[in-house]
């Protein structure tokens, strides 16, 4: 009854598999997309079995000529993908014994589907975390350049969204360089959890072939082999751990999306960005819509599901490999796909940007946001800083009932507060005077920046 089954699998069965379940159970629609890692996998796999002599040289080359002319079918599309072969795998399989007959029945000698899956996953995983790092960097240094040319354009500093103290844009800037930076090390350092070769796993517990497991890893470029054939098959940890790293760069995009929709608004103004990363509207002629910012903080929630579904996929399957793990393709390419997009078009869009220095240093001042440098300026001439907090309060209510900044009072008014104050409190409380002070690591000086500057270019050289 083999030929009204899977030809590759039917000769358990005794009935053919019924027609929902093959398009309910097939994979292939969407694993496809490790077309060209499967077949990257098996001519390692057959180069190294040619080696041990499980196959002759005359099997490997056959193979591996069927193997080239199936990959270019497949670049060219000419590939004739059929659902009833269930997967990618076993759909080039088929086809390869269709080209060379016997010798392509004998590529999956020591291998199961199970190893060869989570070695394609890795394989496709591994280039991708390098594209995505490679856009990263271009954004990393994007938000350097940036930085550098407003470091003296001084903004508001916000918490609660309510204007705090100044800081400089470029400092605000570097801010979402951490950010980014961190996300780069996570990719890099992920890397090597993604660099090991399950294959040799078979479906669960190796085989008794004598195969050469660091030949094979060799020829795919895996820096460490797997230890435990029941964990290789089933791991999908360096999987769930992209997600993860995944969600955390889209967090980062969201909250800086967020800012940009903020700031390129009519109420705030402090920023213009590219026509050409907007839209108008259909109605409104005047509309400039941020549709980047708005999708990439859209696009947010699917990679945070993504991540959930990966974790709630693996939590409650027993060792080894269960069909559960189909589920894992489609929400990690989704990832893959949509965090590089989302990177690679703010990498083009931030140099774009355009700040409105006017309308930050309005805004700058009118938050009253030197005030905690007054309090710092009482403090330094002796009165303790719940007192110094106190005055500082009354006087910016003073400031607020007669419409003044604090940069505006006479000298009187300060010291109808506290007899203590003097002249050079207007240096204190000055913009520049309170982003100048805060000369230190981490701090809003101009020197600080660019020295941050600096070394931020080296940490990603």
């Amino acid at each position: 009854m083999t030929s009204e089954t899977n030809q590759l699998w039917g000769g358990r069965f005794n009935q053919p598999t019924d027609e929902f379940v093959k398009i309910f159970g097939a994979s292939v629609s969407f694993d496809k997309a490790l077309a060209l890692y499967d077949i990257e996998g098996s001519i390692a796999h057959a180069t190294m079995l040619s080696e041990v002599e499980v196959l002759t040289e005359s099997e490997l080359n056959e193979i591996l000529n069927g193997l080239d002319k199936i990959k270019s079918e497949i670049t060219s599309g000419k590939f004739n993908w059929s659902i009833d072969l269930e997967d990618v795998h076993m759909n080039i399989e088929s086809r390869l014994t269709e080209i060379c007959g016997e010798p392509g029945k004998k590529l999956h000698t020591g291998r199961s589907r199970n190893d060869q899956v989570a070695t394609d996953i890795r394989l496709y995983l591994r280039d991708h975390v390098v594209m995505i790092n490679q856009e990263l960097k271009k954004l990393l240094n994007a938000l350097l350049d940036l930085a550098e040319k407003e470091n003296n354009t001084i903004m508001p500093g916000f918490t609660h969204l309510q204007a705090a103290q100044p800081i400089t844009f470029g400092h605000h800037l570097l801010a979402y360089f951490e950010m980014f930076k961190r996300d780069y090390e996570r990719l890099q350092e992920s890397y090597k959890r993604i660099n090991t070769m399950p294959l040799g796993s078979a479906a669960l517990a190796g085989t008794s072939y004598p195969i050469n497991r660091e030949r094979t890893a060799e020829i795919l470029g895996f820096e460490r082999i797997s230890q435990n054939s029941l964990d290789a098959v089933s791991d999908r940890d360096f999987a769930i751990e992209f997600a993860s790293n995944a969600s955390l760069i889209m967090m980062h995009l969201s909250r800086f999306s967020e800012e940009l929709v903020l700031w390129s608004s009519a109420q705030f103004e402090f920023v213009s960005l590219p026509d050409s990363f907007c839209t108008g509207s259909s109605i409104m002629p005047q509309k400039k819509n941020p549709d980047v910012p708005e999708l990439v903080r859209g696009k947010t929630g699917r990679v945070t599901g993504n991540l959930v579904s990966l974790l709630t996929l693996m939590k409650g399957q027993p060792l080894a490999y269960n069909k559960d793990n189909q589920e894992d393709k489609e929400p990690l390419f989704d990832s893959v796909e949509t965090i590089y997009s989302c990177v690679r078009i703010f990498a083009d869009m931030v140099p774009k940007i355009e700040a409105n220095k006017q309308n930050m240093l309005i805004s700058a001042i009118k938050g009253y946001t030197t005030a905690t440098d007054l309090a710092d300026y009482l403090v330094k001439k002796g009165l303790p800083f719940r007192d110094a907090h106190d005055v500082v309060g009354r006087a910016v209510a003073h400031g607020i009932d007669s419409d003044k900044d604090l940069s505006e009072f006479s000298l009187d008014e300060f010291q109808e507060f506290n007899s203590n104050i003097d002249s050079d409190v207007f240096d204190a409380i000055s913009l520049e005077g309170s982003i100048n002070s805060r000369d230190h690591l981490g701090g809003t000086s101009p020197k600080q920046i660019f020295n941050a500057i600096k070394v931020g270019r080296n940490s990603i050289k």
